[in-house]
């Protein structure tokens, strides 16, 4: 369950411990350490032993499930927002939604960590559009650190408060500023949005920060990895001080105690966990040179059971250069990265999603947030910088019940 406690002393317990390795996989040969780009050309990171990208879903002992404990229709919410759960089939909530969403609608700060594809969107979202359907004088202002993060839950947002008459904006960089001006002019009671473009339009004063009650902080730990900390703490400077403030992330690494101890007001945190790779997700390395490292992608991805796949590389350069390799040697894929117009990108994931690609190679940009069903297979070709973005990164397959493969390049 939640637990009532300040966010120092629940930071101070959390430690991280290498995933157990039972066995040695066909692709392992060593128990080395290695860095950003491993023995060569190592930048600046985190160095992970490799031991920790190998774990196999089927050894792994059985895990006890998280007891949820309330239906949605234990929660009180009004009417309508009822009945757009039901039209969605919905009726039993996650562990994180069951666990956040009463302490939300109590009018708490709270701390939302769990592992990514568990459902923190409708974690915060109902129980907001409840309060602002409730009370029309509130105002929500959501970030999320990508455009598609933003736009994914601005897609649940309209899902959700159907017929209820609760308008928002979308304010995200890479799409036409014109249109966001338009709908802020309507004075949404949400506005979902990146930090980059918030603040480009609060310095239009178009956004008024003070006029807000509520702050909701998706992915923060990403937002703080793309270097937007003084963004956000100039957003939450300028909010009055009675306001509700939720922070959710799939990791809240120590260096986000500061900035939560500083804004919110005796959270309550719950963590369902958190910091943790999916259980059912098979993971395994691929011991490659600089020499032989395509080739052995290309003849990996001729595997029958490869039907759709998300490569991961680091830079936006690298990324094209091996789109373009896969496409030359017949693969049907794509490549979404930040110096892509938010056309392209949203052009690029929807032919991944429609299954008109079957291969998908991205910069991080894809790692946070995006739910694209049935993921066959995630492919580290270079080694992330941090072992929060290797949970991120996995974290686009083996969603829900599905079981699914990582394979990182070493």
């Amino acid at each position: 369950m939640y637990s009532n406690v300040q966010p120092k002393s629940n930071f101070r317990q959390r430690t991280r411990t290498a995933a157990p390795t039972q066995g040695k996989p066909s692709y392992y040969s060593s128990n080395n350490s290695f860095g950003r780009r491993g023995n060569s050309q190592r930048k600046a990171g985190e160095n992970i032993d490799i031991s920790r990208f190998i774990k196999k879903a089927v050894d792994m002992p059985a895990v006890k499930a998280v007891e949820v404990t309330n239906a949605f229709s234990d929660f009180g919410f009004v009417p309508q927002l009822e009945k757009n759960l039901g039209v969605k089939n919905y009726t039993t909530p996650t562990p994180i939604q069951d666990q956040a969403i009463g302490p939300i609608m109590e009018g708490r700060d709270l701390i939302g960590l769990a592992s990514t594809g568990t459902g923190k969107t409708g974690a915060f979202l109902l129980p907001m559009i409840n309060k602002a359907h409730e009370d029309p004088t509130q105002k929500v202002l959501i970030i999320a650190p990508t455009r598609e993060l933003a736009m994914q839950i601005a897609n649940e947002f309209h899902s959700f408060s159907f017929g209820m008459r609760i308008f928002s904006a979308l304010c995200v960089g890479g799409m036409p500023i014109f249109k966001q001006i338009t709908n802020l002019r309507r004075q949404p009671q949400f506005v979902i949005g990146t930090p980059g473009r918030l603040q480009d339009l609060h310095k239009r004063n178009l956004i008024d920060y003070s006029q807000f009650q509520n702050i909701v902080l998706d992915e923060v730990d990403r937002m703080l990895d793309m270097g937007f900390i003084n963004e956000i703490r100039d957003i939450l400077g300028q909010f009055p001080k009675v306001r509700q403030s939720l922070f959710f992330s799939a990791t809240m690494p120590p260096k986000i105690r500061t900035l939560t101890e500083e804004f919110l007001q005796y959270p309550i945190t719950v963590s369902i966990n958190a910091g943790q790779t999916a259980h059912n997700v098979d993971q395994d390395i691929v011991r490659v040179s600089d020499g032989d490292k395509f080739e052995k992608l290309n003849n990996i991805l001729s595997g029958d059971n490869f039907k759709k796949v998300l490569i991961f590389s680091e830079t936006k350069r690298d990324v094209e250069k091996l789109t373009n390799n896969l496409v030359n040697g017949g693969h049907k894929a794509e490549s979404i990265h930040g110096d892509k117009r938010q056309g392209q990108r949203q052009r690029a994931l929807m032919q991944f999603k429609n299954n008109e690609v079957t291969i998908l190679v991205a910069t991080d940009v894809a790692a946070r947030g995006l739910d694209i069903k049935d993921i066959s297979h995630v492919i580290n070709y270079t080694i992330p910088q941090t072992y929060d973005d290797y949970i991120h990164r996995i974290g686009r397959t083996g969603r829900g019940n599905s079981k699914g493969i990582a394979l990182t390049f070493v």
